[in-house]
């Protein structure tokens, strides 16, 4: 049965592409589609070969893969799209495309494309920029994102930003440019000719410095979360996301020269706060494209909410078996792949440990490091002392030491060696004892003093409003540590110095969705059981009514009062045991 055309308009109005398009503009790209009904495992596209159409899916799914992956790349569904890049590039196509299921699809050609695009301008102008954020998202790898999560945005700032952060070091070429002049009128003194060389080369350094830290800024909308990195090389690394369900408005704010230039900032609003996507290039783009995976969420939970009704009831009315389970569920936790200090080191320096559901970080062992620092220059001295006296019997220490025997020299060495050994030794406990954890349920912050106090502190997961992690100064992001910080409640709890921070945070954020979606899915569980039971024991209570051909009263709460039709007998034509 085709799809009517309002249906379709609909369809299209959801997606991003074509989310400013007006109604008439819509119509026009819907009268230029071909419906496309395919059955599973059936290839639509393959990599390498000719192709310009775009693929809009409006039922079913698709597997992309590609040669270069071992694993698929991604699974599209219903109002995700493919073969954009090549509608306007006419490159070869850079993925294979198979079906799932039975999908149906919508193909619009290049030559249409073409003839709409001169009747629609923004229609080209929607395409390149989701373009541009899928060749962005194909050249860099994000080792955090999860199995099954798709990127579908992804985007750097505006090179405006780029221009305004190059002014300043711009202008103070003048400085070494004023040099070399002053070195024309005084070219004796080529002193001035070294120093305009080192300014210049300090402020091309700088230039470069500028360039590569507006490119590391990144804004990425995923069909799970919406991510904020923001990365300054050497001194700061922070990584700020929030799940799309948690989501409560998004908004576009431009001034004058935005609208101009085309960029603008797309406000967030969570729960917890807000994130916000700064001098972001086509704004109202990446706006639309937050809104459609947002709504996606909320359609999603509310279907899977839907089919686990349907089976509960279906459970409880006998038409399924009693031990049937449903196929729905929480998503596994992925596990963050062992960091290079991990593998590298044994469980000794370890700074991350899972063991039984618990996850155990220590301090990095650049702190480590620093706490070992002063009794390990102590241990090597006293080391020294020995071996020099020992190859050297006759030197200038054991002269000053005449006085004294051998046997108390040696037992003065021994007190201090074994007094900077034990003082190592406690160093390290100290370091080994200040842990943070995150456990199926809470998180901790233990810090343990050896011989001395316990201080603890501890969180449920559902509590945690936001996460941050953070890389400040130049040691920290050379060896690769931080801090997460995790705001619960009115109070903030903190994961100082660990080994990866990001990490770090990917595993609370997936502990605390899993644990707030086990404890949602429980309730919703519970919620289900109850209402099946109602509706359960009012067929069973129908049932027995209607076998055993009891008269059912019109109005149940008063059973004396006469119906309509002047009594309590229930029509000839009417089924009392519907329900």
């Amino acid at each position: 049965m085709p799809i009517e055309a309002s249906e379709l308009a609909t369809f299209l109005s959801n997606i991003h592409l074509f989310r400013s398009l007006s109604e008439e503009q819509i119509a026009m790209v819907v009268r230029e589609l071909q419906e496309r009904k395919i059955a599973a495992e059936v290839e639509v596209v393959r990599e390498g070969a000719e192709s310009n159409s775009l693929y809009l899916i409006y039922s079913g799914s698709v597997r992309v893969t590609r040669k270069s992956e071992k694993d698929p790349v991604a699974t599209l569904v219903k109002q995700d799209y493919f073969g954009e890049v090549a509608l306007l590039t006419r490159r070869r196509r850079t993925a294979t495309i198979t079906t799932l299921e039975p999908t149906v699809v919508y193909e619009l050609t290049g030559e249409k494309f073409s003839e709409l695009a001169q009747k629609i301008p923004s229609l080209r102008q929607n395409f390149s920029a989701s373009i541009s954020s899928y060749k962005l998202a194909k050249r860099l790898h994000f080792p955090w994102v999860r199995e099954g999560e798709v990127v579908y945005f992804l985007a750097t700032k505006h090179p405006y930003r780029l221009v305004e952060s190059l002014a300043i070091p711009v202008a103070t070429l003048l400085i070494p440019l004023g040099l070399v002049l002053l070195f024309l009128l005084l070219p004796a003194f080529k002193l001035i000719l070294w120093v305009a060389g080192i300014f210049f080369l300090g402020i091309a350094l700088w230039m470069v410095w500028r360039t590569i830290d507006w490119g590391n800024d990144y804004y990425i909308v995923t069909n799970q979360r919406v991510v904020y990195l923001e990365k300054v090389i050497g001194l700061y690394d922070s990584t700020q996301e929030a799940p799309l369900s948690t989501i409560l408005s998004v908004g576009v704010e431009t001034d004058l020269l935005g609208r101009q230039l085309g960029y603008g900032n797309v406000i967030i609003r969570t729960f917890v706060g807000k994130i916000i996507f700064w001098h972001v290039s086509n704004p109202k783009q990446a706006a639309a494209v937050v809104e459609e995976h947002w709504h996606r969420s909320r359609d999603i939970s509310r279907r899977v909410e839907a089919d686990a009704m349907r089976f509960e009831l279906r459970k409880r009315m006998g038409l399924l078996p009693k031990d049937a389970n449903p196929q729905t569920g929480p998503a596994p936790v992925v596990k963050a792949p062992a960091s290079f200090t991990e593998k590298l080191g044994s469980n000794l320096f370890k700074v991350r440990l899972e063991q039984g559901g618990t996850i155990t970080y220590r301090k990095h062992v650049f702190v480590l490091l620093q706490q070992v620092l002063q009794p390990t220059l102590a241990l090597a001295v006293l080391i020294f002392i020995l071996g020099f006296e020992i190859i050297h019997p006759a030197n200038p220490i054991s002269a000053f030491f005449s006085s004294l025997t051998s046997e108390i020299l040696f037992a003065l060495w021994l007190v201090l060696f074994i007094g900077s050994f034990l003082w190592w030794v406690y160093q390290y406990i100290d370091w080994r004892n200040d842990i943070f954890q995150v456990t199926p349920d809470q998180i901790l912050d233990i810090d343990r003093k050896p011989l001395g106090s316990e201080e603890r502190k501890a969180a449920p997961l559902e509590n945690i409003l936001s996460t941050e992690a953070r890389r400040e100064g130049f040691l920290a992001y050379l060896f690769n540590f931080g801090t997460v910080y995790i705001s619960v409640g009115g109070a903030q709890m903190t994961f100082q110095d660990v080994n990866d921070p990001a990490t770090v945070q990917q595993d609370i954020d997936n502990r605390r969705l899993g644990r707030i979606s086990a404890k949602a899915d429980a309730q919703a569980k519970a919620d289900r059981e109850r209402l099946a039971d109602w509706f359960a024991t009012y067929h069973s209570v129908n049932e027995e009514l209607r076998q055993a051909g009891t008269e059912i009263p019109e109005n149940p709460d008063n059973p004396d009062q006469p119906d309509e039709n002047g009594g309590n007998e229930v029509p000839e034509d009417m089924d009392g045991g519907s329900y």
